[in-house]
């Protein structure tokens, strides 16, 4: 999660890596962005039966807050894309693309009736790109299950800090805008203000103030 301050003086918050937030006037400021794992927006599923996988790359689903299905791209219910698909727990698979806009995460499903020859659907999770703009999971959008570059953070207190639309249209203005992504934090510009944690290959984002 992030630090805190937009001024110089040392937050005191301690990362869930352990490494310390500290000020510009003297010593570093680091926060953990929370976007390690991607966020889950629902956590159920009902196969439909579209596609010999559920959900496959580039297959569609319905909107829903507490469960999705399967539908096909051209329908009128059909509201987001699959962009990648894992089995298994997000803690223990890859991340999802930059550009995702939210993950759903599937349950296990073992029917005793299989009328569509759907056949058991392994737990997992699809990473999901919305149909129509606006899309959260652009640089800059305000959401997304990732902090990538382009994105914009806001100080939400305990030595961390949140997503929020670079455009202020969000519900917290911005006070960081994460320039670029580099593997140590030593790489970072000088006029760095902020080292956000991103995880994947390049995990330190570097921030300055908007």
């Amino acid at each position: 999660m992030r630090a805190s301050s937009v001024g110089r003086r040392c937050v005191g918050a301690v990362c869930a890596l352990l490494l310390a937030v500290a000020a510009l006037a003297g010593c570093d400021r680091w926060s953990d962005s929370g976007d390690a794992e991607p966020r889950p927006v629902t956590t159920s599923a009902r196969p439909s039966g579209y596609g010999a996988v559920f959900l496959e790359v580039a297959e569609c689903s319905s909107f829903g807050t507490t469960s999705f299905t399967e539908v096909p791209c051209t329908s009128e219910r059909a509201a987001a894309r699959v962009i990648a698909r894992y089995d298994g727990r997000v803690a223990d698979g890859p991340l999802c693309p930059p550009a995702t806009d939210f993950v759903l995460h599937i349950s296990e499903t073992r029917p005793t009736a299989d009328e569509n020859g759907d056949g058991a659907v392994p737990q997992g999770y699809a990473c999901m790109r919305k149909l129509e703009a606006p899309h959260p999971g652009d640089p800059g959008g305000g959401g997304g299950p990732r902090t990538i570059v382009g994105d914009c953070v806001y100080s939400a207190g305990s030595g961390q800090v949140r997503e929020t639309a670079c455009d202020g249209k969000g519900r917290k203005p911005p006070q960081y805008r994460v320039t670029s992504a580099v593997v140590d934090r030593s790489e970072c510009p000088s006029s760095t203000a902020l080292y956000v944690q991103l995880g994947g290959g390049r995990p330190v984002g570097c921030a300055r103030p908007v």
